[in-house]
């Protein structure tokens, strides 16, 4: 983990970098994918869609007091919003197109002010911040 500076501009132009967005969520992709079929089944999601801890960052639950079926439904209706079809499992096109929409959600929710925020290693959030930082280098 690292403390970075960010705003959403920062995250609004990694998304537009079509080519670093594309190739950041195809690599998270391809680590998801543990059968290599070029599909995301909610066995191969369950576990990143549990680490983003929902309702304890966004909303102070501890989830530990949560009874499971509860829990249970609320990442199967994550795994929804990425599963666009229907079909059970979750193509490349529809993990980007989601992944898109909530970076551009996060871009939207920072603003224009600058925050300084933990951010974890090789996240998303990471690969804006260090993608901005290279540009300005090699402007500089």
């Amino acid at each position: 983990m690292s403390v970075e500076i960010l705003d959403g501009s920062t995250v609004r132009s990694f998304v537009e970098d079509e080519g670093a967005f594309n190739s950041s969520v195809d690599g998270r992709f391809a680590a998801l994918d543990a059968d290599h079929d070029g599909l995301l089944t909610y066995a191969e999601m369950a576990g990143e869609l549990m680490s983003l801890r929902v309702l304890e960052k966004h909303f102070g639950v501890d989830e530990a007091a949560v009874a499971p079926e509860e829990l249970g439904a609320l990442y199967r209706g994550l795994f929804a919003r990425f599963d666009r079809d229907g079909s059970g499992k979750v193509d490349r096109h529809e993990f980007r197109a989601e992944m898109k929409e909530v970076m551009l959600a996060v871009a939207n929710g920072l603003g224009f002010l600058p925050v300084q925020m933990v951010v974890e290693e090789g996240s998303f959030l990471k690969v804006a911040v260090d993608r901005e930082l290279g540009q300005l280098a090699r402007a500089a």
